[in-house]
């Protein structure tokens, strides 16, 4: 029990104090997102707008709604914020594991990471958001008037982006699992056919059903998949035993 406390003990400490680095991190920026929450929540209800400026004017109905809403907001835009601080502590953490000639093709698969991530992000915002939120109004029956409460919507738009960030991020969790040795170096190779189907689900129900929508996203994940082989492939791990 001592060796193994030995052994893993600097591990865990190593990884709490990444843990809490992130922690920290989603805390500051929730609270520098707090106190821009107003021009945020323009920001956000700007693709409903653009559909019909009416839908813009988001309504609550509850005295703290408005409240509560900036909070989560601003905790999910911390998250969304700090998402490259998490990308660069997972690889700090992985890195000592590494060859030093494994190791700048580590920091630039890190920083395709968080390119990725925000790619995902602005991707949703700009292209997928619109053509979901068409194809939710279209259900709308003849007559009837859509009043959008402030804290749903808000929570759907940031959860949607931080959706589809880690979406993108597929080349990178690939990565990191071949590196681990959780899955043999040819592994996501084996199951594309698998995986494939798996894209079109996940990409189906992020897309809320939208067959527009789970296209857009569809495409550029097959996309990605294989360039989280290619990318593997580079590291030249052998395989588990």
């Amino acid at each position: 029990m001592t060796a193994l406390t030995d052994y893993f003990g600097p591990h865990l400490h190593e990884l709490r104090r990444r843990l809490l680095i992130v922690v920290g991190a989603v805390a500051g920026l929730a609270g520098v997102a707090y106190l821009f929450a107003e021009p945020l929540v323009k920001l956000l209800a700007a693709p409903l707008a653009r559909i019909d400026p009416a839908l813009g004017k988001l309504v609550y109905t509850s005295l703290p709604e408005a409240f509560i809403s900036y909070i989560k907001v601003a905790l999910l835009v911390g998250l969304l914020g700090a998402f490259p601080v998490l990308v660069y502590q997972v690889w700090m953490f992985v890195a000592p594991g590494l060859h030093a000639h494994e190791k700048a093709t580590a920091r630039r698969v890190a920083g395709w990471g968080m390119f990725l991530f925000g790619g995902g992000a602005l991707f949703a915002y700009f292209v997928v958001l619109p053509e979901m939120l068409r194809f939710l109004l279209s259900f709308a029956p003849a007559g009837a008037v859509p009043h959008i409460k402030l804290g749903g919507y808000l929570t759907f738009v940031v959860r949607s982006a931080l959706s589809f960030g880690l979406a993108f991020e597929m080349p990178f969790l690939m990565v990191v699992a071949s590196k681990s040795g959780l899955v043999a170096r040819d592994y996501f190779r084996r199951q594309r056919k698998y995986s494939y189907l798996g894209i079109l689900l996940i990409a189906f129900l992020l897309a809320a059903g939208d067959p527009v929508a789970t296209l857009l996203l569809a495409l550029p994940l097959c996309g990605l998949y294989e360039a989280g082989i290619l990318i593997g492939g580079l590291f030249g791990r052998a395989d588990p035993q």
